[in-house]
Protein backbone atom coordinates (compact mmCIF):
# COMPACT_ATOMS: atom_id res chain seq x y z
CA UNK A 1 0.00 0.00 0.00
CA UNK A 2 1.05 3.84 -0.83
CA UNK A 3 2.70 5.56 2.27
CA UNK A 4 0.33 8.28 4.31
CA UNK A 5 1.40 10.20 6.53
CA UNK A 6 -0.43 12.51 9.58
CA UNK A 7 0.75 16.02 10.03
CA UNK A 8 -0.02 17.70 13.37
CA UNK A 9 -0.20 21.46 13.50
CA UNK A 10 2.74 20.73 16.23
CA UNK A 11 5.24 18.99 14.65
CA UNK A 12 4.75 15.68 15.00
CA UNK A 13 4.62 13.76 11.90
CA UNK A 14 3.38 9.78 11.89
CA UNK A 15 3.99 7.68 9.04
CA UNK A 16 1.52 5.00 7.88
CA UNK A 17 -0.13 3.05 5.10
CA UNK A 18 -3.08 4.33 2.77
CA UNK A 19 -6.37 2.23 2.96
CA UNK A 20 -8.91 4.24 1.54
CA UNK A 21 -8.83 7.12 -1.11
CA UNK A 22 -5.44 8.73 -1.64
CA UNK A 23 -6.98 12.42 -1.22
CA UNK A 24 -5.37 14.96 0.96
CA UNK A 25 -7.56 15.90 3.86
CA UNK A 26 -7.25 18.42 6.51
CA UNK A 27 -9.59 19.29 9.82
CA UNK A 28 -9.27 19.00 13.65
CA UNK A 29 -7.76 15.80 14.91
CA UNK A 30 -9.94 13.63 17.57
CA UNK A 31 -9.70 10.87 18.91
CA UNK A 32 -12.93 7.80 19.24
CA UNK A 33 -12.05 5.06 22.29
CA UNK A 34 -15.24 3.03 20.95
CA UNK A 35 -14.45 -0.35 20.55
CA UNK A 36 -17.29 -1.11 17.61
CA UNK A 37 -19.19 1.44 15.78
CA UNK A 38 -17.04 3.29 13.12
CA UNK A 39 -19.99 2.67 10.27
CA UNK A 40 -22.61 4.94 12.09
CA UNK A 41 -18.87 6.92 13.50
CA UNK A 42 -18.09 7.98 10.10
CA UNK A 43 -21.84 8.82 8.88
CA UNK A 44 -22.56 10.69 12.10
CA UNK A 45 -22.80 14.54 10.87
CA UNK A 46 -21.30 15.41 13.92
CA UNK A 47 -17.29 14.27 12.30
CA UNK A 48 -17.65 17.00 9.85
CA UNK A 49 -14.07 19.05 9.37
CA UNK A 50 -12.50 16.58 11.95
CA UNK A 51 -9.62 13.53 11.69
CA UNK A 52 -10.89 10.71 13.25
CA UNK A 53 -8.45 8.65 15.44
CA UNK A 54 -9.57 5.49 16.55
CA UNK A 55 -7.99 4.01 19.90
CA UNK A 56 -9.37 0.52 19.60
CA UNK A 57 -6.50 -0.96 17.63
CA UNK A 58 -8.28 -3.78 15.21
CA UNK A 59 -10.99 -1.70 13.12
CA UNK A 60 -12.48 -3.12 9.68
CA UNK A 61 -13.11 -6.57 10.53
CA UNK A 62 -16.83 -6.52 10.50
CA UNK A 63 -16.49 -4.90 7.25
CA UNK A 64 -19.55 -2.42 6.32
CA UNK A 65 -23.30 -3.23 6.34
CA UNK A 66 -25.55 -1.23 3.25
CA UNK A 67 -25.82 2.36 2.69
CA UNK A 68 -29.41 1.74 1.36
CA UNK A 69 -32.47 3.82 2.49
CA UNK A 70 -36.01 2.87 3.66
CA UNK A 71 -39.19 4.03 2.03
CA UNK A 72 -39.28 7.21 3.90
CA UNK A 73 -35.76 8.09 2.81
CA UNK A 74 -33.69 7.28 6.54
CA UNK A 75 -30.93 5.20 5.67
CA UNK A 76 -31.09 1.68 6.58
CA UNK A 77 -28.08 1.35 8.80
CA UNK A 78 -26.37 4.40 8.78
CA UNK A 79 -26.52 7.87 10.14
CA UNK A 80 -26.85 10.08 7.29
CA UNK A 81 -26.42 9.23 3.74
CA UNK A 82 -22.63 9.89 3.20
CA UNK A 83 -19.36 9.75 5.48
CA UNK A 84 -18.58 13.02 7.10
CA UNK A 85 -15.27 12.30 8.78
CA UNK A 86 -12.78 13.98 6.67
CA UNK A 87 -10.59 10.73 7.70
CA UNK A 88 -9.85 8.02 9.43
CA UNK A 89 -6.69 7.32 11.26
CA UNK A 90 -6.31 3.45 12.67
CA UNK A 91 -3.57 1.33 14.26
CA UNK A 92 -4.62 -2.14 12.19
CA UNK A 93 -6.48 -2.53 9.55
CA UNK A 94 -8.02 -5.94 9.06
CA UNK A 95 -8.53 -6.56 5.20
CA UNK A 96 -10.17 -9.55 5.58
CA UNK A 97 -13.42 -9.12 7.21
CA UNK A 98 -16.72 -11.34 8.11
CA UNK A 99 -20.35 -10.48 9.04
CA UNK A 100 -23.73 -11.32 8.50
CA UNK A 101 -24.55 -7.83 7.01
CA UNK A 102 -21.70 -6.84 5.82
CA UNK A 103 -21.61 -5.54 1.79
CA UNK A 104 -18.55 -4.35 1.52
CA UNK A 105 -14.92 -3.75 3.37
CA UNK A 106 -14.27 -0.47 4.88
CA UNK A 107 -11.48 0.52 2.78
CA UNK A 108 -13.99 -0.08 -0.35
CA UNK A 109 -16.29 2.32 0.94
CA UNK A 110 -13.63 4.81 1.99
CA UNK A 111 -12.21 4.73 -2.01
CA UNK A 112 -15.65 4.98 -2.87
CA UNK A 113 -16.82 8.21 -0.89
CA UNK A 114 -13.40 9.74 -1.69
CA UNK A 115 -12.18 9.83 2.19
CA UNK A 116 -8.61 9.19 3.49
CA UNK A 117 -7.82 6.09 5.44
CA UNK A 118 -4.37 5.53 7.34
CA UNK A 119 -3.81 1.88 8.93
CA UNK A 120 -0.40 1.18 11.02
CA UNK A 121 0.09 4.48 13.34
CA UNK A 122 -0.13 4.12 16.69
CA UNK A 123 -3.26 5.73 17.13
CA UNK A 124 -2.96 5.02 21.60
CA UNK A 125 0.64 7.31 21.34
CA UNK A 126 -1.66 9.82 19.32
CA UNK A 127 -4.07 10.00 22.14
CA UNK A 128 -1.76 10.61 24.33
CA UNK A 129 -0.50 13.96 22.74
CA UNK A 130 -3.97 15.09 22.09
CA UNK A 131 -4.61 14.66 25.68
CA UNK A 132 -1.64 16.33 27.13
CA UNK A 133 -1.70 19.41 24.54
CA UNK A 134 -5.74 19.20 23.11
CA UNK A 135 -7.06 18.59 19.96
CA UNK A 136 -5.22 20.04 17.39
CA UNK A 137 -5.60 20.79 13.24
CA UNK A 138 -3.64 18.18 11.09
CA UNK A 139 -3.24 16.88 8.03
CA UNK A 140 -3.07 13.73 5.81
CA UNK A 141 -1.03 13.85 2.83
CA UNK A 142 0.73 11.05 0.46
CA UNK A 143 4.14 13.11 -0.23
CA UNK A 144 6.59 12.34 2.14
CA UNK A 145 8.11 15.95 1.30
CA UNK A 146 5.10 17.74 2.33
CA UNK A 147 5.36 19.83 5.04
CA UNK A 148 2.42 20.92 7.45
CA UNK A 149 -0.35 23.27 6.44
CA UNK A 150 -4.03 23.87 6.74
CA UNK A 151 -6.62 25.93 5.99
CA UNK A 152 -8.59 24.59 8.43
CA UNK A 153 -10.04 27.31 10.64
CA UNK A 154 -12.41 24.63 12.86
CA UNK A 155 -14.39 26.99 15.57
CA UNK A 156 -14.41 29.69 12.63
CA UNK A 157 -16.60 27.61 10.37
CA UNK A 158 -20.65 26.89 10.27
CA UNK A 159 -20.16 23.25 9.52
CA UNK A 160 -24.02 22.93 11.15
CA UNK A 161 -25.07 24.80 7.86
CA UNK A 162 -22.81 22.22 5.81
CA UNK A 163 -25.08 19.24 7.06
CA UNK A 164 -28.52 20.77 7.86
CA UNK A 165 -31.31 19.58 5.26
CA UNK A 166 -31.73 22.60 3.15
CA UNK A 167 -35.93 21.92 2.24
CA UNK A 168 -38.59 20.80 5.39
CA UNK A 169 -38.77 17.15 5.07
CA UNK A 170 -41.92 15.51 6.53
CA UNK A 171 -42.25 12.14 8.16
CA UNK A 172 -45.28 9.74 8.90
CA UNK A 173 -47.48 12.46 8.14
CA UNK A 174 -51.10 13.01 10.01
CA UNK A 175 -49.75 11.11 13.10
CA UNK A 176 -51.68 12.50 16.22
CA UNK A 177 -48.69 14.38 17.41
CA UNK A 178 -46.30 16.62 15.27
CA UNK A 179 -42.77 17.11 16.72
CA UNK A 180 -40.35 19.54 14.66
CA UNK A 181 -37.26 18.69 14.01
CA UNK A 182 -34.62 21.79 13.96
CA UNK A 183 -31.63 19.90 12.00
CA UNK A 184 -28.38 20.96 13.36
CA UNK A 185 -26.73 17.86 11.53
CA UNK A 186 -29.58 14.96 13.25
CA UNK A 187 -28.24 11.00 13.31
CA UNK A 188 -30.32 8.64 11.61
CA UNK A 189 -31.40 7.09 14.44
CA UNK A 190 -32.85 10.18 16.61
CA UNK A 191 -35.53 10.04 13.52
CA UNK A 192 -35.89 6.25 14.16
CA UNK A 193 -36.54 6.99 17.29
CA UNK A 194 -39.20 10.04 17.23
CA UNK A 195 -41.09 7.55 14.23
CA UNK A 196 -40.99 4.43 16.55
CA UNK A 197 -43.09 6.43 18.94
CA UNK A 198 -45.70 6.99 16.54
CA UNK A 199 -45.07 11.15 16.12
CA UNK A 200 -45.11 13.24 12.96
CA UNK A 201 -41.72 14.35 12.36
CA UNK A 202 -41.37 17.62 10.47
CA UNK A 203 -37.43 18.43 10.02
CA UNK A 204 -36.63 22.13 9.42
CA UNK A 205 -33.37 23.31 8.34
CA UNK A 206 -31.33 24.62 11.62
CA UNK A 207 -31.75 28.13 10.54
CA UNK A 208 -35.39 27.97 10.30
CA UNK A 209 -37.95 30.32 11.86
CA UNK A 210 -40.07 27.57 12.84
CA UNK A 211 -42.03 29.12 15.72
CA UNK A 212 -45.26 30.23 13.79
CA UNK A 213 -45.82 26.53 12.18
CA UNK A 214 -48.26 24.64 14.34
CA UNK A 215 -46.31 21.80 16.37
CA UNK A 216 -46.64 20.02 20.02
CA UNK A 217 -42.91 19.82 20.63
CA UNK A 218 -39.63 20.62 19.15
CA UNK A 219 -36.47 18.31 19.34
CA UNK A 220 -33.21 20.15 18.64
CA UNK A 221 -30.70 17.52 17.31
CA UNK A 222 -26.84 16.85 17.62
CA UNK A 223 -24.41 18.78 14.64
CA UNK A 224 -20.73 19.70 14.38
CA UNK A 225 -18.25 22.34 14.91
CA UNK A 226 -18.67 25.60 17.31
CA UNK A 227 -22.26 26.20 18.80
CA UNK A 228 -21.44 29.95 18.78
CA UNK A 229 -21.65 30.02 14.90
CA UNK A 230 -25.86 29.10 15.55
CA UNK A 231 -27.04 32.43 16.95
CA UNK A 232 -29.98 32.26 14.22
CA UNK A 233 -31.13 28.77 15.90
CA UNK A 234 -30.41 30.35 19.34
CA UNK A 235 -32.75 33.42 18.33
CA UNK A 236 -35.58 31.02 17.45
CA UNK A 237 -35.39 28.61 20.25
CA UNK A 238 -35.62 31.45 22.48
CA UNK A 239 -39.09 32.68 20.73
CA UNK A 240 -40.18 29.00 21.04
CA UNK A 241 -40.27 28.93 24.70
CA UNK A 242 -43.48 31.43 24.23
CA UNK A 243 -45.36 28.62 23.42
CA UNK A 244 -44.27 26.48 26.56
CA UNK A 245 -44.21 23.49 23.94
CA UNK A 246 -42.21 20.88 25.60
CA UNK A 247 -38.70 21.08 23.52
CA UNK A 248 -36.11 17.72 24.16
CA UNK A 249 -32.59 18.47 22.90
CA UNK A 250 -29.43 16.18 22.73
CA UNK A 251 -25.84 17.15 21.64
CA UNK A 252 -25.25 20.57 20.12
CA UNK A 253 -29.25 20.54 21.36
CA UNK A 254 -27.89 20.68 25.09
CA UNK A 255 -25.51 23.98 23.87
CA UNK A 256 -27.72 25.76 22.29
CA UNK A 257 -30.82 24.90 24.48
CA UNK A 258 -28.22 26.24 27.20
CA UNK A 259 -27.30 29.16 24.97
CA UNK A 260 -31.08 30.35 24.54
CA UNK A 261 -31.68 30.46 28.19
CA UNK A 262 -28.45 32.74 28.61
CA UNK A 263 -25.84 30.39 29.36
CA UNK A 264 -22.27 30.13 27.72
CA UNK A 265 -20.47 27.31 26.40
CA UNK A 266 -16.79 26.64 26.00
CA UNK A 267 -14.47 23.80 24.21
CA UNK A 268 -12.80 21.20 26.22
CA UNK A 269 -9.67 20.39 26.00
CA UNK A 270 -10.44 17.06 23.67
CA UNK A 271 -13.35 16.19 24.33
CA UNK A 272 -15.64 13.32 25.21
CA UNK A 273 -15.78 10.51 21.95
CA UNK A 274 -16.64 7.13 23.37
CA UNK A 275 -19.12 4.92 24.62
CA UNK A 276 -18.25 4.37 28.22
CA UNK A 277 -18.91 7.69 29.49
CA UNK A 278 -20.87 7.86 32.99
CA UNK A 279 -23.03 10.11 33.99
CA UNK A 280 -25.13 10.62 37.02
CA UNK A 281 -28.85 12.08 36.93
CA UNK A 282 -28.50 15.10 39.32
CA UNK A 283 -30.57 14.61 42.87
CA UNK A 284 -30.54 11.32 42.72
CA UNK A 285 -27.67 8.17 42.77
CA UNK A 286 -28.71 7.16 39.45
CA UNK A 287 -25.69 6.67 36.99
CA UNK A 288 -25.89 5.28 33.19
CA UNK A 289 -23.42 4.58 30.57
CA UNK A 290 -23.72 6.68 27.71
CA UNK A 291 -22.51 7.13 24.16
CA UNK A 292 -21.10 10.78 23.55
CA UNK A 293 -19.76 12.93 20.82
CA UNK A 294 -18.75 16.32 21.71
CA UNK A 295 -16.27 18.95 22.03
CA UNK A 296 -17.96 21.55 23.48
CA UNK A 297 -19.73 21.98 27.26
CA UNK A 298 -22.52 23.79 28.62
CA UNK A 299 -20.86 26.13 31.33
CA UNK A 300 -22.96 25.10 34.30
CA UNK A 301 -22.03 28.47 36.40
CA UNK A 302 -24.33 30.40 33.72
CA UNK A 303 -26.90 29.00 33.83
CA UNK A 304 -30.17 31.53 35.11
CA UNK A 305 -32.04 31.57 37.70
CA UNK A 306 -34.77 29.64 36.00
CA UNK A 307 -32.84 26.11 34.73
CA UNK A 308 -31.25 23.44 36.82
CA UNK A 309 -28.38 20.49 35.67
CA UNK A 310 -29.91 17.50 34.63
CA UNK A 311 -27.03 15.17 34.51
CA UNK A 312 -23.22 15.35 35.25
CA UNK A 313 -20.19 13.50 33.60
CA UNK A 314 -18.73 11.37 36.46
CA UNK A 315 -15.36 11.74 35.11
CA UNK A 316 -14.76 15.03 34.59
CA UNK A 317 -17.84 16.75 36.72
CA UNK A 318 -18.33 18.83 33.17
CA UNK A 319 -22.90 19.32 32.30
CA UNK A 320 -24.51 16.88 30.60
CA UNK A 321 -28.11 18.39 30.61
CA UNK A 322 -29.83 21.22 31.57
CA UNK A 323 -33.66 21.33 32.65
CA UNK A 324 -36.12 24.07 33.36
CA UNK A 325 -37.66 24.43 36.69
CA UNK A 326 -41.20 25.02 35.99
CA UNK A 327 -41.42 24.76 31.95
CA UNK A 328 -41.38 21.46 30.14
CA UNK A 329 -37.69 21.97 28.54
CA UNK A 330 -34.98 19.46 28.94
CA UNK A 331 -31.74 18.59 26.91
CA UNK A 332 -28.89 16.16 27.29
CA UNK A 333 -24.98 16.35 26.08
CA UNK A 334 -24.83 12.51 25.49
CA UNK A 335 -26.97 10.25 22.82
CA UNK A 336 -29.35 8.57 24.46
CA UNK A 337 -30.13 7.11 20.88
CA UNK A 338 -27.07 5.79 20.64
CA UNK A 339 -26.64 3.78 17.28
CA UNK A 340 -23.75 2.93 18.24
CA UNK A 341 -23.31 2.55 21.97
CA UNK A 342 -25.08 1.75 24.76
CA UNK A 343 -29.37 2.55 24.43
CA UNK A 344 -29.61 3.02 28.86
CA UNK A 345 -31.07 6.46 28.35
CA UNK A 346 -33.64 5.63 25.25
CA UNK A 347 -36.02 6.19 28.31
CA UNK A 348 -35.30 10.10 27.77
CA UNK A 349 -37.40 9.86 24.11
CA UNK A 350 -40.27 8.49 25.98
CA UNK A 351 -40.20 10.86 28.67
CA UNK A 352 -40.39 13.73 25.98
CA UNK A 353 -43.46 10.94 24.07
CA UNK A 354 -45.21 11.63 27.20
CA UNK A 355 -45.12 15.61 27.37
CA UNK A 356 -46.45 16.28 24.21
Amino acid sequence: MKKAYLLLEDGTRLEGESFGSETPASGEVVFNTAMTGYPESLTDPSYAGQLMVLTYPLIGNYGVPSTALRPDGIPEFMESGRIHASALIVGDYSREYSHWNAKESLAQWLKREGVAGITGIDTRALTKILRESGVMAGRVVFDEGEKFSSDCDYAGINFVDKVSCKEIVRYNENAPKKVVLLDCGVKANIIRCLLIRGVEVVRVPWNFDFTNMQYDGLFISNGPGNPDMCEEAVKNIRKSFEKSKPIFGICMGNQLLAKAGGASVYKLKYGHRSHNQPVRMLGTNRCFITSQNHGYAVDTSTLGADWEPYFENMNDGSNEGIRHKSKPFFSVQFHPEAASGPTDTEFLFDEFIKLL
